[in-house]
């Protein structure tokens, strides 16, 4: 396995910069975000670090040769399914030059949501979620790109609410997705941190989607069970779960990392800073980011990335 970091966390950094600072905390890949240039709409969102409208091809390459660290994957997590036409066209089209600009770096992983109208059931978005994936898929394949789906409900707030923007956020709606479109290009960036706050075990599903598991994020995540108590699971996610730093959390990292292990992943493990105690500053952010890969190597040992 190689131990990497997403680039969203360092949005004030290039990308030489992001991957020096990779190189120096000893990290071995970035998945590196890549949407337009613009302001972001939401957290975590909005981070350029390949502009792939304006795609460099020989520096970046240079700049991945002279650090000496891999780029795991290409990440771009929009709405496809947004109900606005609009957004979701936009969004689209975005994803498709993404999905181009991958081999074009000599990568084959390109990480995203499947998106979704948030107003309506898992049911009733089905049919438009065939529409749009359906091609797009077909799509990928012709390039030779796989498709890692996150699995973040993306559920946190009255504009997200009841449904969230990403059908993809349990085992049951996985297995519908692969039954209905079940090319080889088309698997999961798996995130167990989402799976502890629905209250399910991050590790259970690892086995029936052994080969569907194409990037792996490395979030943790802390429920209260004081506050759950109190809100109950109707609440927003963030009224009773924190997100937090591996190690600082509910998922067994030991467990887990044992059992990608068993079923064979030998892909990339990035750690996904969303730790607000850490966020303050860029030297907060780059002290998560060495206290992260220094718990980490204790089950990823440095050198596996070669192997």
């Amino acid at each position: 396995m190689k131990l990497g970091f997403t680039s969203a966390i360092l949005p004030e950094l290039g990308l030489r910069e992001v991957l020096q600072l990779a190189a120096q905390e000893g990290y071995d890949c970035v998945e590196v975000m890549c949407w337009p240039p613009g302001k972001a709409e939401r957290r975590y969102a909005g981070v350029t670090h390949i502009d792939v409208s304006e795609l460099d091809v020989a520096s970046i390459q240079a700049i991945v040769a002279e650090t000496g660290v891999r780029i795991s994957a290409l990440g771009y997590y929009p709405n496809l399914l947004s109900p606005d036409p609009d957004e979701a066209a936009t969004c689209l089209q975005h994803l498709r030059k993404v999905m181009a600009s991958a081999p074009k770096l000599g990568l084959d992983t390109v990480n995203t949501f499947i998106g979704r109208d948030w107003t309506k059931s898992v049911e009733a978005n089905w049919p438009r979620f065939l529409e749009v994936w359906r091609p797009l898929i077909a799509e990928a394949e012709e390039l030779g790109v796989r498709i890692g789906i996150e699995n973040c409900p993306m559920l946190f707030s009255d504009d997200e609410w009841p449904g969230g923007k990403n059908l993809a956020h349990s085992p049951a709606v996985w297995r519908r997705m692969f039954e209905d479109i079940p090319s080889p290009a088309f698997g999961l960036n798996y995130d167990p941190s989402h799976l502890v706050w629905q209250m399910m075990k991050p590790v259970e599903p690892l086995w029936e989607f052994a080969d569907r598991i194409f990037h792996v994020h490395a979030k943790d995540v802390r429920v209260c069970p004081r506050r759950l108590a109190d809100v109950g699971i109707l609440a927003y996610p963030p009224a009773y779960h924190t997100p937090k730093l591996p190690g600082l959390g509910d998922v067994d990292w030991g467990d887990f990392v044992a059992v990608l292990a068993e079923i064979g992943y030998q892909g990339p493990v990035c750690v996904e800073v969303e730790d607000r105690a850490y966020e303050g500053s860029l030297a907060d952010r780059r002290r998560a980011l060495r206290q992260s890969h220094t718990y980490l190597r204790q089950f990823i040992a440095k050198g596996e990335s070669e192997s």
